[in-house]
């Protein structure tokens, strides 16, 4: 047996519409713009020793094909699967089939908000879902994977 200890990697996904944070909504999604969101995130995973990559795309296909993709190079996956959350059973399936973790991640809360959105089709195959807190949510879910992989050594 090895004492060697895991490399923590995680691919951050942002789907459909982060890339027009910071005049979308500063309501429900805050006033941060994607490319300073992803700075934050970088220097929080930094000092927790994790190698973070961050990929953003409008494309429900292009969700699937990184979850597939990657699943072997990342040790799990944050999703923000934007609206898609509440329409894509396609997504759901592919998260269910690659067996690699994947936290669920909303910068609003979905399920204070229009009915459509309270309901999540991907949630219930990932590891755990963070939401409502805007920054904080991806703050808490790199966090609760760190722990997640201590656990795992």
């Amino acid at each position: 047996m090895t004492n060697q200890k895991m490399v923590k990697r995680i691919l951050i996904i942002h789907g459909p519409n982060m890339n027009l944070l910071g005049s979308r909504d500063p309501k429900e999604y805050g006033n941060l713009t994607l490319s300073k969101l992803n700075t934050q995130l970088k220097k929080h995973a930094r000092t927790l020793g994790i190698e973070l990559k961050i990929v953003q795309t409008n494309h429900e296909g292009r969700i699937i094909d990184l979850l597939h993709r990657r699943r072997k190079w990342t040790s799990a996956f944050i999703l923000n699967p934007g609206g898609y959350t509440h329409t894509s059973i396609s997504i759901r399936d592919a998260i269910d089939a690659i067996r690699t973790p994947v936290v669920e991640v909303h910068l609003s809360n979905i399920y204070e908000r229009e009915p459509f959105r309270n309901i999540s089709l991907t949630g219930d195959v990932c590891v755990a879902q963070f939401y409502g807190k805007k920054v904080d949510s991806y703050i808490e879910a790199i966090d609760f994977l760190n722990q997640y992989f201590e656990k795992s050594e």
